[in-house]
């Protein structure tokens, strides 16, 4: 009797039934996890609803909180035009102390820095053979003045002749002149400081012999130092005499060193166009050597006008602006024309009184509509 067609299932080859529990099982495990991450995923879903709601209350009652800024107004300051350049210093008087003759040092009579007085012995030459000299002319002198006396009491009495008084006045002016002439070439031999100031380095020991502009040592004065600098020719019309200077050398840091202008050369250079002037510059405790570079600033034409803290300053493209508060402390902004500056300040031409509130710090940090909270009112003046 065949099977039941309700009853019978029919042998599927291997493949076919490896297949067929693998897409069981597939079905098994998608419907399982289904049913295990359904309310899961439902308070996920809840969850992201209500902080959407929270947000967008949030966001409907938020206010952006004040931003902090100090204020101060204008106030007058000197401005000037300002120029700024590099110069070389040097001695007020400068000279290289030599020999004059072809000699032996004898005694050196100084140390090296040493400070010195006009006419002061620096050195002595060998001078045994000068000093003879001198006292066989002084000897010569003595007998030719005994002569001339004599001569010239007889020519009084009528008993000497007149050709006789000139003979002996002529040999006692001779006697005379080879004295001076031995003490001068004494005097050579002492070489001797020429102004007060200070000494360099000796280049010559006892015994050495030195000739005619060998260098003994340098002298300057250098309690005013010439400050020589360079200018463009376009800056001529604000070099005067008188003008203020201030330097400074790295060697002394913070330390500022003031002058005059004392001098413009009558001449530009052609090539570089450029003019020379020379600043003088007291130098007391002889701080600025010859030599030393320094740099300067001059300052011409001063002028009072208003100025404020440079930091107020909120560049936009080519313009200025500053921000300004009213009685309410409610920001604007407003453009102003700036001129000179110098270091922290800047000129104010036009835009601002002295009674501006001015908000010199904290103004790029305010939002467009923004509101600002005072932390302090500054008194107007540098900082």
């Amino acid at each position: 009797m065949p099977p039941s067609p309700s009853t019978h299932t029919p042998k599927l080859p291997a493949p076919a039934r490896a297949g067929a529990r693998r897409l069981a099982f597939a079905r098994f495990t998608a419907s399982t996890a289904s049913t295990a991450l359904s309310p899961l995923v439902a308070l996920v879903a809840l969850a992201g609803l209500l902080a959407c709601g929270d947000g967008a209350d949030a966001g409907a009652g938020h206010t952006r909180p004040p931003t902090p800024v100090v204020v101060s107004s204008p106030f007058e300051h000197e401005f000037s035009d300002r120029l700024e350049a590099i110069g070389t210093a040097n001695a007020n008087e400068s000279v290289e102390i030599t020999a004059r003759v072809t000699k032996m040092v004898h005694r050196v009579l100084f140390e090296d820095g040493q400070a010195i007085r006009a006419g002061e012995t620096l050195v002595e030459l060998e001078s045994t053979e000068e000093v003879a000299q001198l006292a066989q002319a002084r000897a010569a002198q003595s007998d030719a003045k005994l002569r001339f006396d004599r001569v010239a009491d007889l020519a009084k009495s009528g008993t000497e002749s007149q050709s006789r008084y000139d003979e002996v006045r002529t040999a006692l002016d001779a006697a005379n002149a080879r004295v001076e002439e031995i003490e001068a070439r004494i005097a050579d031999l002492n070489i001797r400081a020429p102004f007060s100031g200070v000494l360099g380095l000796r280049e010559v020991s006892p015994g050495t012999l030195v000739k005619p502009g060998d260098r003994i040592t340098t002298l300057d004065d250098v309690e005013k130092i010439k400050l020589d600098f360079s200018v463009p020719e376009t800056f001529l019309s604000l070099l005067t005499p008188g003008l203020p200077v201030t330097t400074q050398n790295a060697a002394y840091p913070g330390r500022v060193f003031e002058g005059r202008v004392a001098a413009v050369d009558s001449r530009i250079d052609p090539e570089t166009r450029a003019v020379r002037v020379r600043a003088e510059i007291e130098n007391v405790d002889h701080a600025i050597r010859p030599g030393m570079l320094l740099s300067l600033v001059l300052e011409a034409h001063p002028e009072k006008s208003l100025a404020l803290a440079e930091q107020a300053l909120v560049p936009a493209g080519t313009k200025q602006f500053v921000v300004l508060l009213d009685a309410d402390n409610k920001p604007s902004r407003v453009e102003v024309e700036i001129g000179r500056r110098v270091p922290g300040l800047v000129e104010i031409r036009s835009g601002l009184s002295k009674t501006s509130r001015v908000v010199i710090d904290g103004a790029t940090m305010i939002p467009p509509g923004g509101m600002v909270e005072v932390l302090r009112e500054e008194k107007p003046g540098p900082a």
